[in-house]
Protein backbone atom coordinates (compact mmCIF):
# COMPACT_ATOMS: atom_id res chain seq x y z
CA UNK A 1 0.00 0.00 0.00
CA UNK A 2 1.08 3.20 -0.75
CA UNK A 3 2.57 5.38 1.79
CA UNK A 4 2.87 9.58 1.61
CA UNK A 5 5.28 12.22 3.05
CA UNK A 6 3.95 15.88 3.36
CA UNK A 7 4.99 18.80 4.28
CA UNK A 8 4.21 22.58 4.81
CA UNK A 9 7.76 25.41 4.14
CA UNK A 10 7.65 28.89 4.74
CA UNK A 11 9.63 30.37 1.81
CA UNK A 12 10.53 33.57 0.82
CA UNK A 13 8.48 35.28 -2.37
CA UNK A 14 12.13 36.65 -3.18
CA UNK A 15 13.93 33.13 -3.07
CA UNK A 16 10.53 31.31 -5.50
CA UNK A 17 13.31 31.03 -7.72
CA UNK A 18 15.87 29.27 -5.68
CA UNK A 19 13.42 27.35 -4.08
CA UNK A 20 11.88 26.16 -7.35
CA UNK A 21 15.91 24.94 -8.86
CA UNK A 22 16.21 23.60 -5.05
CA UNK A 23 13.35 20.93 -6.23
CA UNK A 24 15.16 19.18 -9.17
CA UNK A 25 18.07 17.70 -7.61
CA UNK A 26 15.44 17.33 -4.28
CA UNK A 27 13.12 15.42 -6.80
CA UNK A 28 16.03 13.38 -8.83
CA UNK A 29 17.15 12.67 -5.19
CA UNK A 30 13.54 10.93 -3.42
CA UNK A 31 12.94 9.11 -7.11
CA UNK A 32 16.41 7.62 -6.31
CA UNK A 33 15.94 6.67 -3.56
CA UNK A 34 12.74 4.79 -4.58
CA UNK A 35 9.80 7.34 -4.35
CA UNK A 36 6.94 6.94 -6.98
CA UNK A 37 6.24 10.52 -7.38
CA UNK A 38 7.41 13.78 -6.23
CA UNK A 39 5.25 16.88 -5.91
CA UNK A 40 5.53 20.50 -5.03
CA UNK A 41 3.17 23.02 -4.59
CA UNK A 42 2.70 27.23 -4.32
CA UNK A 43 0.17 28.15 -2.56
CA UNK A 44 -2.44 30.22 -4.09
CA UNK A 45 -4.99 30.84 -1.83
CA UNK A 46 -4.31 30.10 1.35
CA UNK A 47 -6.33 32.48 3.95
CA UNK A 48 -5.15 33.18 7.39
CA UNK A 49 -6.81 31.92 10.20
CA UNK A 50 -7.61 32.53 13.51
CA UNK A 51 -7.57 29.44 15.61
CA UNK A 52 -5.52 26.95 12.52
CA UNK A 53 -4.41 27.48 9.59
CA UNK A 54 -1.44 26.52 6.88
CA UNK A 55 0.36 30.22 7.08
CA UNK A 56 0.13 29.77 11.25
CA UNK A 57 1.61 26.40 11.15
CA UNK A 58 4.58 27.64 9.14
CA UNK A 59 4.27 30.51 11.23
CA UNK A 60 4.59 32.84 7.88
CA UNK A 61 6.22 36.43 8.12
CA UNK A 62 5.25 39.21 5.01
CA UNK A 63 6.79 38.31 2.08
CA UNK A 64 6.55 34.44 2.47
CA UNK A 65 4.38 31.91 0.30
CA UNK A 66 3.20 28.76 2.23
CA UNK A 67 4.85 25.75 -0.13
CA UNK A 68 3.44 22.17 -0.12
CA UNK A 69 4.19 19.08 -1.49
CA UNK A 70 4.22 15.23 -0.75
CA UNK A 71 5.94 12.11 -1.87
CA UNK A 72 4.73 9.23 -2.64
CA UNK A 73 6.45 6.11 -2.00
CA UNK A 74 5.55 2.52 -2.79
CA UNK A 75 5.48 1.70 0.82
CA UNK A 76 6.50 2.75 4.37
CA UNK A 77 9.03 0.06 4.30
CA UNK A 78 10.13 1.61 0.98
CA UNK A 79 10.13 5.13 2.68
CA UNK A 80 11.64 4.46 5.72
CA UNK A 81 14.51 2.98 3.90
CA UNK A 82 15.14 5.91 1.25
CA UNK A 83 14.81 8.26 4.37
CA UNK A 84 17.50 6.01 6.70
CA UNK A 85 19.75 6.51 3.28
CA UNK A 86 19.18 9.81 2.80
CA UNK A 87 19.82 10.75 6.93
CA UNK A 88 23.15 8.64 6.44
CA UNK A 89 24.49 10.92 3.52
CA UNK A 90 26.76 13.23 5.76
CA UNK A 91 26.80 16.33 2.73
CA UNK A 92 24.81 19.14 4.52
CA UNK A 93 22.05 20.46 2.62
CA UNK A 94 21.56 24.00 2.17
CA UNK A 95 17.49 24.42 1.64
CA UNK A 96 16.24 28.05 0.79
CA UNK A 97 13.88 28.67 3.39
CA UNK A 98 13.63 28.33 7.28
CA UNK A 99 13.50 24.63 7.87
CA UNK A 100 12.77 25.02 11.69
CA UNK A 101 9.07 26.37 10.62
CA UNK A 102 8.73 23.31 8.49
CA UNK A 103 6.01 20.73 8.99
CA UNK A 104 6.15 17.71 7.92
CA UNK A 105 5.02 13.75 8.78
CA UNK A 106 4.38 10.37 6.68
CA UNK A 107 0.50 9.23 6.53
CA UNK A 108 -0.60 5.78 5.63
CA UNK A 109 -3.36 5.62 2.77
CA UNK A 110 -6.59 5.53 4.18
CA UNK A 111 -9.25 5.77 0.85
CA UNK A 112 -8.45 7.13 -2.67
CA UNK A 113 -10.89 7.93 -5.15
CA UNK A 114 -10.69 8.12 -9.03
CA UNK A 115 -12.60 9.59 -11.68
Amino acid sequence: MPYYDLFLAPVADAKRADYEAFLDPMHKMFLGLGASEVVDLWADDVPDGKLTSLPLAVKLEEGESVASGYIVWPSKEARDAGWAKMMSDDSPMEMPFDGKRMVFGGFAELKRSTA
